[in-house]
């Protein structure tokens, strides 16, 4: 029956399009759907018992047991927009050995196990030495996370915890996340415009440029294939494919001379002086995602994910040198400091203990380049839901989790949250 009441509670949320900011009020800050997604968690918690607080709506939270210290629990109820081409319906569906919906995976799904979990705690009156509290994000697919912002100056912080929104088993680290732009004076580009990529998280899929020549204007489009800029590898970057065309043409320009002899295809930073690497994760990535015309210049913006021992200030530091001399302004634009616990510390153990007497698996926990809300908050690492060797689908049409997956993570966090809030 508690499955079934699960399932049925988690398909009543992914039916709830919560999408954030497209038309937030001071009653509703992250917009109607967020809300509206809010309040069916908070009448979810009353049916199970589990008391609530509500902060006017900038943000809530479910918590149990008693203690003066907490466990933090950091979800999010907004997903990213349905898009085109499901096969499934997007609102919630159950298919074999499936369950189809936005949220399932990202992360609507684990939110609701976690919730669900701390119910299994409650009712079989485990005693806790510290109160878990189940934080209701609105806005983690902003990238602003306005609601955690708002929880840290007012509400008390966590010794520590997790966010069920990554991979099994923990992640001990993130790398940073860093993002410049370069700019240079139009007159020096050769260039009568030039646009491409799509946001400075993705490798760029087309990049389009316009030059003059004896004959008149000319135009042209390269192509290349995106991904993730926390996986560059895994795509083929339009913008470096210009720059080679652009060269290969003879076009007198300070920036392409500087990308083909700085940048070119290079997704570890090599030619600019930052190819960091350390063991605990691994090299720095480097990704161009944009290059616009913006009045008399040209912006080029870079994502860089950072390895987490290494800081801005050595990588902006090699950026300027190789910028200098060609007149490239260098400016930082967004600085996430990366996260990082000790492996061999108690709360990493701790969940690891829990994720291989569940589930079997021996896999070591891992750093990744993405970023999740465990950057919010001290002490907070992404533990789940997906499980390694998995198709991941998360932000793509027809996302699902395996339903077998879901309701082991469920196990999963009820023993992870009665460890956590007693270990010494």
């Amino acid at each position: 029956m508690e499955k079934q009441q699960f399932l049925e509670a988690l398909c009543g949320l992914m039916a709830i399009e919560s999408v954030a900011m497209t038309d937030p009020t001071p009653e509703m800050p992250y917009g109607t759907g967020p809300a509206k997604a809010l309040a069916y968690v908070l009448d979810l918690c009353q049916d199970l018992g589990i008391r609530t607080v509500n902060r006017d709506g900038k943000v809530a939270w479910a918590e149990i047991g008693q203690g003066d210290e907490l466990v933090g629990i950091l979800g999010h109820l907004d997903v990213v927009p349905v898009g085109d081409g499901w096969t499934h319906d997007p609102k919630g569906e159950i298919c074999g050995e499936r369950l189809y919906g936005r949220g399932a995976i990202d992360d609507k799904g684990p939110t609701l196990a976690a919730l669900f979990a701390m119910k299994d705690v409650q009712d079989a009156g485990v005693p806790l030495k510290r109160r878990v509290r189940l934080i209701f994000g609105q806005s983690e697919e902003t990238s602003r996370w306005d609601d955690m912002e708002w929880y840290k100056a007012h509400e008390q912080l966590p010794v520590f915890g997790f966010t069920p929104d990554a991979d099994f088993p923990a992640l001990y680290g993130e790398k940073g996340i860093l993002n410049f732009e370069l700019s240079i004076p139009m007159e020096q580009s050769g260039l009568l415009s030039i646009a491409g990529g799509e946001a400075m998280n993705m490798v760029p899929a087309a990049c389009t440029a316009a030059f003059p020549e004896s004959e008149g204007p000319t135009a042209f489009t390269t192509t290349g294939a995106s991904a993730h800029a926390s996986t560059p590898e895994k795509g083929k970057n339009a913008i470096s494919a210009m720059m080679e065309a652009l060269a290969h043409r003879g076009i007198q320009s300070s920036l392409v001379d500087f990308y083909q002899t700085h940048i070119g295809f290079d997704l570890h930073g090599e030619r600019l002086g930052c190819a960091f690497s350390d063991a605990e994760s691994g090299p720095l990535t480097l990704n161009v995602g944009l290059i616009r015309t913006e009045a008399d210049r040209i912006v080029l913006s870079l994502d860089i994910r950072n390895p987490v021992t290494f800081t801005r200030e050595q990588v902006q530091s090699a950026l300027e040198a190789a910028c200098a001399s060609y007149g490239i302004a260098v400016a930082c634009t967004k600085d996430m400091a990366p996260v990082y616990l000790d492996k061999n510390g108690k709360v990493i153990q701790a969940m690891m203990a829990v994720y291989r007497t569940v589930t079997g698996d021996d896999s070591q926990p891992k750093v990744i380049g993405g970023g999740t809300y465990a950057r919010a908050m001290p002490g907070i690492v992404a533990f789940g839901p997906m499980r390694p060797g998995r198709e991941c689908t998360e932000h793509e049409k027809d996302e699902y989790i395996l339903l077998d997956d879901l309701l082991q993570a469920q196990e999963i966090y009820r023993r992870t949250i009665e460890l956590l809030a007693n270990l010494e």
